[in-house]
């Protein structure tokens, strides 16, 4: 926001900063570029993408991801579509924050993971950092991006020790579509998203000491894909798990698998496994809500079964 003063952020209860996602910006940049916005998701994206045609660049927090469904035209039908509809005379610079608040007794209500429904509407980026360092550079790449970018945060890596300090250079950025690799590994490959990829890091560390070599991989960004990085790596182990906290059915998991087999189907020594949240919504009991999840042994489990399904 200091760097460019079209850039705006709009949401619910940012001038208090009741959610702690906009501590000191109502005092630097003034109420006219910290805007409060009523609780109506579709009247909040529908304003930003008019504010983005105009010339704007909003940053719209809407806290709980779930939240999302209430905008679903405005995200589908004019967010994701305007740019094209227009013949590219308009510009949408709007990113979306918006938080994945499972694993914590939230309920059905407020624990969705509803980022694969997005990968499916051209015309819309999606980030899902895994790391600190790695959300700030990242929404600093979409907030200077031209085009809609969702921003989804695993609540569950919030002040989590070990993700990575903050840089303080300006200068730091992390370009979108570009995964990373964790962890370095010969004999497999884990692709995890958001909380997966912690999984998949704790499980290779444990698949480790039994002489097990796992290759970790962090999308970091769904849309754009970072395809080469992920189809040389199993083309070079030769096996691959995808752990991914979504609902199996069209997950970004599934996604993935279709596409390293596909592309790497000469390769693979053994199946493609998903380790990812059953198909159910979520319950509210804790004991319940644990049964759903990925965990690391869950993990652990797959790569077992990929290879030795390949023995």
């Amino acid at each position: 926001m200091t760097r460019d003063e079209r850039v705006i952020l709009m949401g619910q209860d940012l001038r208090a900063n009741v959610f702690g996602a906009a501590a000191g910006a109502l005092e630097s940049f003034g109420p006219a570029r910290v805007r409060d916005l009523p609780l109506a998701e579709a009247g909040s994206i529908g304003v930003a993408a008019g504010a983005a045609m105009a010339g704007l660049r909003p940053i719209v927090d809407l806290t709980v991801a779930s939240f999302v469904f209430g905008a679903m035209d405005q995200f589908v039908s004019q967010l994701a579509k305007a740019r094209y509809m227009f013949g590219g005379q308009a510009t949408l610079p709007v990113v979306v924050r918006a938080a994945l608040y499972y694993h914590g007794g939230t309920a059905g209500h407020h624990a969705d993971r509803p980022y694969p429904m997005f990968m499916n509407v051209p015309g819309l980026k999606i980030i899902l950092p895994s790391t600190a360092p790695d959300l700030l550079g990242l929404l600093k790449s979409a907030i200077r991006d031209d085009n809609p970018v969702l921003c989804f945060e695993d609540a569950n890596l919030w002040g989590r020790k070990g993700r990575g300090p903050i840089p303080e250079a300006e200068d730091h950025l992390v370009p979108l579509g570009s995964a990373a690799v964790r962890q370095r590994g010969t004999d497999v490959t884990i692709i995890g998203i958001g909380l997966g990829c912690v999984l998949a890091t704790d499980a290779a560390r444990e698949l480790a000491e039994d002489g097990i070599s796992a290759e970790v991989i962090d999308p970091r960004t769904l849309v754009p894909m970072d395809w080469p990085t992920i189809l040389e790596s199993v083309g070079r182990t030769g096996r691959c798990v995808v752990v991914d906290p979504a609902n199996r059915t069209c997950s970004a998991a599934s996604e993935i698998a279709a596409r390293v087999a596909e592309d790497c189907f000469g390769s693979l020594r053994g199946p493609v496994v998903r380790v990812t949240t059953d198909d159910t919504h979520v319950p509210f009991s804790p004991a319940l809500e644990k049964q759903i999840y990925p965990t690391k042994d869950k993990v652990v489990a797959a790569v077992r079964r990929t290879l030795n399904e390949a023995e």
